[in-house]
């Protein structure tokens, strides 16, 4: 019954180590479990954060975009001002001209209107002196007239 008691302290002695290995394994398999559950969830996390990440590598894309639109809007417009203000200073220059222009024909405009007046001055006073020659022959003719008659009734 030694071998027996033997054999069965054996046995107890594997059965146990055989339970100790199962419990360590069980325990084991429960921690797998576990840092299965924990990876899920991390992976699970990184998968969120990677779509979230994905989501602002998008914004921003758009957000450059709208950076670049408003970028080419902006030069555009900025060109369309630069254009604008040469129009704006030829247009001035142009304004100039046509007031210097303006003042130069209105000179004109006064000088003749002087030379006309001093022409009528003269007319009116060509008219005058003609009125009074006119009138100074017409008073001659008379005379004459008067002479030749006395001169002819004399005769006769």
């Amino acid at each position: 019954m030694a071998l027996s008691a033997a054999f069965k302290e054996r046995l107890d002695q594997m059965e146990f180590t055989r339970n100790q290995r199962l419990h360590l394994l069980q325990a084991e398999k429960e921690l797998q479990v576990e840092k299965s559950q924990i990876l899920a969830t991390k992976h699970a996390s990184i998968q969120s954060i990677e779509r979230k990440c994905l989501m602002l590598d998008q914004k921003i894309a758009a957000q450059n975009l709208k950076i670049t639109l408003l970028r080419s809007t902006f030069q555009d417009l900025d060109s369309k001002y630069h254009c604008s203000v040469q129009q704006l200073r030829t247009l001035k220059s142009e304004v100039e001209e046509l007031k210097e222009l303006d003042q130069e024909r209105e000179k004109y405009y006064q000088l003749k209107c002087s030379e006309m007046n001093e022409f009528m001055q003269n007319v009116e006073r060509f008219r005058s002196e003609n009125r009074l020659q006119v009138e100074n022959l017409r008073n001659q003719v008379k005379e004459l007239k008067r002479l030749r008659i006395y001169i002819t009734r004399t005769i006769i």
